[in-house]
């Protein structure tokens, strides 16, 4: 059963925690199987890790923690406007601990933060909703170590229409970068199939290759349906190859 915390204290961590946060830290995730997959680094990794975080000067990490009479049980972790990690140790987990360091990290990033949670942690992903959270993006876990899928969540801050839609111009610099990227692999794609005598342009279309692409692409994205993503590769696809027929005449 869950241990009430007694006279909880909020402060920011020292290099003196550090050891103590790595053995919170592993302790949590241990606890955690099977909502969290097991952490991918030795402990030894992850101590090591931990110790080496700055804690002081430009860009360093901050870091909160809670603490009671029996030692830490609970930390906050932030770069920059990411949370990158609340965890509350196993026998203090539903007192409270993480709200009141999730109330400090708001308070910190009022105009907005977003962070990494594990698609199979179902009681995390609760737990921030229930605090003004919102999802914005799945993946296949690719991108993190251990190949889980996972969620991007974000709580919008103060202004919540100013912060998602930095969101989006954020997000479509990156769209166009890609896009830009695509169009000049497919312009260069075509030039190799004219000169080795195939179709190009329209008349080569591989229809079966672009279901590949999107299904390719939904599994990637588990959030973005296949039936949404094959209209909008059927335009990326097409006006890049009118735009390599056009440069050709």
């Amino acid at each position: 059963m869950p241990v009430e915390p007694i006279d909880l204290s909020l402060r920011t961590a020292t290099t003196a925690d550090l050891t103590e946060i790595a053995e919170l830290y592993l302790a949590t995730r241990a606890a955690a199987v099977p909502h969290m997959p097991p952490v991918a680094d030795t402990p030894g990794d992850v101590r090591s890790w931990v110790s080496g975080w700055r804690l002081t000067g430009p860009g360093a990490r901050e870091v909160w923690v809670a603490e009671t009479d029996l030692g830490l049980v609970g930390f906050a972790s932030l770069e920059a406007d990411w949370l990158d990690g609340l965890y509350v140790g196993p026998d203090h987990q539903g007192t409270g601990v993480g709200s009141a360091l999730l109330d400090v990290v708001r308070a910190q990033r009022p105009r907005g933060f977003g962070l990494w949670v594990f698609a199979s942690n179902t009681p995390a992903r609760a737990f921030y909703r229930r605090h003004g959270l919102i999802e914005l993006e799945h993946t296949d876990g690719s991108g993190n170590q251990e190949r889980s899928p996972d969620v991007r969540m974000v709580w919008p801050g103060n202004d919540p229409l100013a912060f998602l839609r930095a969101q989006v111009d954020a997000a479509d610099a990156e769209l166009a970068e890609v896009l830009a990227r695509r169009l000049a692999l497919t312009m260069a794609i075509q030039g190799h199939k004219e000169q080795a005598g195939a179709d190009a342009g329209h008349a080569g279309r591989d229809r079966e290759r672009e279901q590949e692409i999107v299904a390719r692409m939904a599994r990637h994205a588990p959030g973005l349906p296949a039936e949404l993503i094959a209209p909008v590769m059927e335009v990326v696809i097409g006006e890049s190859l009118s735009a390599w027929e056009g440069a050709q005449r």
